[in-house]
């Protein structure tokens, strides 16, 4: 890609973050040119291909954005799943217990990927889909975890009556606030599960980089 295209690349993508960013009344064309520092003639031609992949609409002067953004969105979860899953496999195995990777969705959290372990009498059925607070199980408080805070959290009996959680939060992929652990029935030894489930958290975050 030549230096000229890049720019315009560039340009594009930042046009269409002001354009999110805008949380209350859509932008007009001087206002986008404003932010992204180019006049408004050249935001008329960033638009052509952003309309014409339904990723902004124009409304007289000003700007939205578009449905074309959701359909971008509907392929994300599918492409995190596939990332996580070797990782949840092996921690599943490894622990004997469901483990997922569950990701905020506003101030709920959603499993979006599951793995059973192959070998153990019984295990906790963890629905992908299933939403609960942010504020409620290890993986929900997970995700709410900062830097200088410890690298997991376990808890038991929020979600479900005897069991029993440890998970921690994904870091270092921008834009995505998520955790990975594991759940079962049966106490966790958090000094043995804890690190395994941040190791296993690591290794997600590096497959999604």
């Amino acid at each position: 890609m030549g230096k000229e295209s890049s720019l315009t690349l560039e340009r594009g993508l930042a046009l269409l973050q002001a354009v999110a960013d805008s949380d209350s009344e859509a932008p007009t064309i001087s206002d986008l040119a404003a932010t992204i520092g180019a006049s408004r003639a050249a935001v008329y031609r960033l638009l052509v291909p952003l309309q014409d992949r339904g990723l902004v609409r124009r409304e007289g002067s000003r700007v939205r954005l578009g449905l074309g953004l959701l359909r971008l969105a509907a392929k994300v979860a599918p492409q995190l799943r596939h990332a996580a899953l070797p990782a949840l496999r092996q921690l599943a195995e490894s622990v004997g217990a469901t483990a997922h990777l569950t990701v905020a969705d506003g101030d709920e959290a959603q499993a979006i990927a599951v793995v059973e372990p192959s070998w153990t009498t019984y295990h906790v059925a963890y629905r992908v889909g299933t939403r609960h607070s942010l504020r409620r199980g290890a993986a929900g408080k997970a995700i709410g975890l900062r830097a200088a805070e410890p690298g997991w959290i376990g808890t038991t009996g929020e979600l479900q009556t005897g069991a029993h959680g440890i998970a921690a939060p994904v870091r270092g992929v921008a834009g995505l606030r998520a955790s990975v652990g594991v759940v079962t029935m049966e106490p966790l030894d958090g000094n043995i599960v804890g690190p395994q489930v941040i190791t296993a958290a690591a290794t997600v975050a590096a497959a999604l980089r």
